[in-house]
């Protein structure tokens, strides 16, 4: 039965995109490369929580966007959605992993409700990545999936006018984190659809569903302001 469901899966799916043909050492390497780029990234997100360094990269790390951007992209530009999806988790692995250890074993904080936050998106992630491999393939699927990521991040982005900053002299780099998160949506908008037809649509899409993430409070309501710690 798990075999013919992967079947019909797949005759669904294939004609969206197809898979790039690949050797296992290339794909070995790809994730090879995540899991260093995860373990950098998560070093450098718990290195800019240190007092004295400027509270933007803080303020950017701590959020979902950037790290729903990284991932997007590497799901889409990777050679199969079961590589995307073992990269993806090979990323948030290696990341959390770093990010935490540093933070338990050298700071002796024990964030156990951050953890937990972060630990389910990790563990969600894989079957995200797989999804959204397809964003880059053609059809009604592909540009409603490809909207998704980029909902995310203009939602959390136009969020960000009511953001809390510690100290109120940092409120003037609201407007800086807002120009970061669009031009994480204008790089998504240009590497993800193959041509502007299909752009166009992501982008009309993506303005609607960010419209009732926002009216609704989507990510407040489930995330529960958990979005804004690492």
């Amino acid at each position: 039965m798990e075999e013919g469901g992967e079947v019909l899966i797949n005759s669904l799916l294939n004609p969206i995109r197809s898979v790039q043909p690949a050797t296992t050492k290339k794909k070995v390497v790809s994730i090879l490369y995540t899991i260093l780029l995860g373990v950098i990234m998560g070093l450098a997100a718990k290195l800019v929580d240190a007092p004295g360094i400027n509270p933007i990269f803080d303020d950017i790390g701590g959020r979902l966007g950037i790290w729903v951007f990284v991932a997007t992209l590497l799901s889409v530009f990777s050679y199969s959605p079961r590589v995307a999806a073992v990269k993806v988790f090979a990323f948030f692995g290696s990341m959390l992993t770093v990010y935490y250890i540093y933070t338990v074993w050298i700071i002796h904080f024990f964030p156990a409700r951050e953890m937990l936050f972060w630990g389910i998106c990790m563990v969600i992630s894989p079957l995200c990545a797989y999804l959204m491999w397809y964003a880059r393939g053609h059809g009604l699927f592909s540009t409603i999936i490809a909207s998704f990521p980029i909902t995310v991040i203009l939602s959390e982005g136009y969020q960000l006018r009511y953001a809390y900053l510690p100290i109120h002299t940092h409120y003037y780099l609201i407007p800086f984190l807002m120009g970061i998160y669009l031009i994480m949506i204008a790089v998504l908008l240009l590497l993800i659809p193959k041509d502007k037809k299909k752009g166009i649509l992501i982008l009309t899409l993506t303005i609607i569903l960010s419209s009732i993430f926002i009216y609704f409070n989507v990510l407040g309501r489930i995330f529960g302001g958990m979005n804004g710690f690492l």
